[in-house]
């Protein structure tokens, strides 16, 4: 008899708790081999395909193309050591024939054989015993998206299961039980975490009318219940404000890579007392060294990556602004090695790869890894351990066509580079006016770590080097 195992979203580590669906990699009914891509998932910090550690039969698909699911959700459920597998492609739920186990569960004999075990971080085969989680009854939802199986309940909500719901069937030993729920018509949902919300606050799903397409609930329909349910009594009957007041405009979710700058920007904020200050450059000196390094033969250096030589070489003199906030330990963290990261815009949005031990690279090693980590950015092919672990961040906002900003920092770390565009500017030169590359500077810094005298001679040191490139030849 066939077994119909359950493969949940894994844990795509650095503490990544949800991710969005992009693109199904199979349909039900396909033959799936183990450790295969099934589907394609954007998270807040990568585009990651998820591979299937079962090998069989595709029975069942949970969240359409756009569901945003948490880490432990069904995505998919896959038949495997049956004889005939020819009805598997059924209607997507979740009840196919055999008994049905959760991923925790893979482990036993049975299975074994249909199994890798070799799946992402924070799942396995090996894991607990399997929790009872509830399903939704099989059946199309009107002019609503199939939604996904919601994440298990915690085991001390009361089940909420119909009275009219049918008698449990004799299941065999050792078959996880499953809560049937019986619902009186579909409720247009599709986020799991809608749900959740909903369910943690008593607000009935069904009593919302929802602003998305085709009536859809969203997150803000229950968060304005919520709000409503609140409110104290007001002290005259005052008319309702209509559904259009609250729901008009376009509504774009804070998901993804928008969502992660949103929450990291916004933490920044929160807790880092920052502080900015600024000077401008005359640059013409090391744009003439970056011709003549180029001009020499050999890989091309590109500025950004003499920059950096330069941040690096600034780090090694201020080592306070390397480092980190520890407001529980109430400690300073100086950091031994400089990841430097640095800002770059794609299609998907602001995104900051970080170039490992930028301390220790050449001009030469510095341009290569930049020039990778930027294609691959714009391919959307960036891996989480590429985007995370910084400890100083270079910003060229120069490429905007900008002279200068004032930089949020990159939380946790403690300061921040920025880099206005290089123009001719009149500049007094030797005493004489003349046109000169100029460029802007702008240092944002945590107030915590240090003083604006050590900001003030980190800004000063990177300005001279920009300005007498022979200055950073000294300190290498």
């Amino acid at each position: 008899m066939a077994q119909v195992l359950e493969f949940k979203l894994p844990d795509l580590g650095e503490g990544l708790t949800e991710a969005e669906i992009v693109r199904w990699l199979v349909a039900v009914g396909d033959v799936v081999a183990i450790d295969q891509p099934v589907v394609e998932v954007e998270t807040a910090k990568a585009m990651v395909e998820v591979p299937c550690p079962y090998g069989g039969v595709v029975t069942a698909r949970f969240g359409e193309e756009g569901t945003e699911l948490p880490v432990g959700a069904p995505l998919l459920t896959v038949a495997v050591g049956a004889a005939d597998l020819g009805g598997a492609g059924g209607n997507g739920s979740s009840g196919s024939s055999g008994s049905t186990r959760t991923a925790e569960a893979a482990g036993s004999a049975g299975a074994a054989e249909e199994s890798s075990g070799n799946v992402l971080v924070g799942y396995g085969t090996g894991a607990p015993a399997a929790r009872r989680r509830r399903i939704r009854p099989a059946g199309p939802l009107a002019s609503v998206p199939a939604a996904p199986a919601p994440a298990p309940a915690p085991s001390s909500a009361p089940a909420q299961a119909s009275a009219a719901a049918p008698a449990p069937e004799r299941r065999p030993a050792g078959a996880v039980a499953v809560d049937e729920a019986v619902q009186s018509g579909p409720v247009p949902v599709i986020s799991p975490l809608v749900r959740r919300l909903a369910r943690e606050h008593a607000v009935d799903l069904r009593t919302l009318t929802g602003s998305g397409p085709d009536g859809l609930i969203l997150r803000a329909d229950v968060e304005y219940a919520m709000r409503t349910a609140e409110a104290p009594a007001a002290p005259a009957p005052v008319a309702a404000a209509p559904a259009s007041a609250v729901t008009r405009g376009e509504r774009i979710p804070l998901r993804g890579v928008r969502g992660a700058v949103a929450d990291k920007l916004s933490r920044s904020r929160r807790e880092i007392p920052d502080a900015t200050c600024w000077v401008d450059a005359d640059a013409t000196e090391l744009m003439a060294a970056r011709v003549s390094m180029n001009a020499a033969g050999g890989p091309k250096i590109s500025l950004l990556a003499l920059l950096a030589r330069i941040c690096t070489a600034a780090l090694a003199r201020h080592p306070e602004l390397n480092s980190t906030v520890d407001m529980d330990a109430r400690e300073i963290v100086r950091l031994p090695e400089v990841h430097l990261g640095f800002a770059a815009q794609t299609e998907r949005g602001l995104v900051v790869p970080v170039v490992r031990n930028a301390h220790s690279r050449s001009a030469e090693s510095l341009s290569a890894e930049f020039a990778r980590l930027t294609e691959a950015a714009r391919q959307g092919t960036l891996t989480p351990a590429d985007l995370t672990g910084g400890t100083f961040t270079l910003n060229n906002y120069g490429v905007f066509g900008v002279d200068g900003s004032t930089p949020i920092i990159n939380h946790p770390e403690a300061a921040m580079l920025g880099v206005g565009r290089i123009v001719p500017k009149p500049w007094v030169h030797q005493g004489e006016l003349a046109v000169r590359q100029v460029v802007q500077l702008s240092f944002t810094f945590d107030h915590r770590v240090c003083d604006g005298g050590t900001a003030g001679g980190f800004l000063r040191y990177v300005a001279d080097c920009v300005e007498h490139p022979s200055v950073l030849l000294r300190s290498l």
